[in-house]
């Protein structure tokens, strides 16, 4: 009865023991999961905005030039001398992201003593002014409505993507401990830098694809229809007009060689047809289809 009792209270013990641990487990679950839903619902919100927002024009006009002085500021350090600037870099850089063409040492000649900041006020000038005669070009409804959708599709992709990362972090984070260090705080602090690297994302992006999209408006869309119906037209006459002479016809002459099937000509047989079992009419004395049937 001892043993029993002593067995009993050691299996509690461990049940105990095993619930403390998956209450610990459930517990640094849930903190992990606190980071995402904190910064899930910084997503929500700044989606809900986008969606009640008619007019994004001044927001992607605050985007964009913060995002073209961060492309600047990487090229161009604060407080650097001139002959320190990267210009050849920046060019292709504001190319490559933006679709803007600068001759960024015309320009650095032209003013003299120019500095950074003067600099890149220039340069978000000259997009600035790109962007806004695209939007007259398109029209400012059409342009605002494609601002959104653009907006709204970043912001998902790269959302999508963070949490992605968020679980790859929260999988190798407990390594942390063998550095000393609290995998729950390391947590943190990383996933809260990756949210900022994605919102950065998003921004660069949106302003990327508003820069160098190619966009048309109706009276566009409508010319370029037309001279394709007009295009698909002149080819099914062309067609048409060729179809009589790819086979001869009744009067129509034959066609020419390779540009259809051969066609088999009619063998007219003269006289009357030969039995096989009749005399040749070789005078061999031979049934024809011993002699000259062989042949035939």
């Amino acid at each position: 009865a001892i043993e029993s009792k002593l067995l009993t209270r050691q299996i509690e013990r461990a049940q105990r023991k095993v619930e403390a641990q998956n209450f610990d487990s459930r517990k640094s679950l849930l903190e992990y999961d606190d980071v995402a839903n904190d910064q899930r619902s910084v997503i929500y919100q700044q989606r809900n905005e986008l969606m009640e927002d008619e007019d994004l024009g001044d927001a992607i006009a605050g985007i964009r030039e913060e995002v073209v002085g961060d492309v600047i500021a990487e090229y161009i350090p604060t407080g650097s001398a001139v002959d320190d600037w990267d210009l050849s870099g920046l060019e292709q850089a504001l190319k490559n992201d933006f679709g803007a063409i600068f001759d960024l040492a015309t320009m650095v000649e032209q003013n003299e003593g120019i500095d950074e900041d003067k600099l890149g006020a220039l340069i978000i000038e000259k997009i600035d002014a790109d962007y806004k005669l695209k939007v007259a070009e398109v029209g400012p409804e059409d342009m605002r409505n494609f601002e959104k959708i653009v907006m709204l599709g970043r912001l998902d992709a790269q959302w999508k993507q963070h949490l992605a990362s968020l679980d790859y972090l929260r999988q190798g984070i407990h390594l942390r401990g063998y550095a000393q260090k609290d995998p729950k705080k390391e947590y943190k602090r990383e996933a809260f830098e990756m949210f900022g690297e994605t919102l950065d994302h998003v921004k660069k992006d949106v302003t990327s694809i508003l820069a160098r999209a190619q966009l048309r408006n109706e009276e566009d869309v409508e010319v370029m229809e037309g001279r394709r119906a007009e295009e698909q037209s002149r080819n099914m006459e062309f067609q048409h007009a060729e179809a009589p002479s790819a086979m001869a016809g009744p009067g129509g002459g034959a066609a020419p060689s390779g540009s259809g099937p051969a066609q088999v000509q009619q063998v007219v047989r003269e006289g009357r047809k030969i039995g096989r079992n009749e005399a040749c009419p070789c005078g061999s004395g031979k049934k024809y289809k011993r002699c000259h049937g062989k042949l035939s």
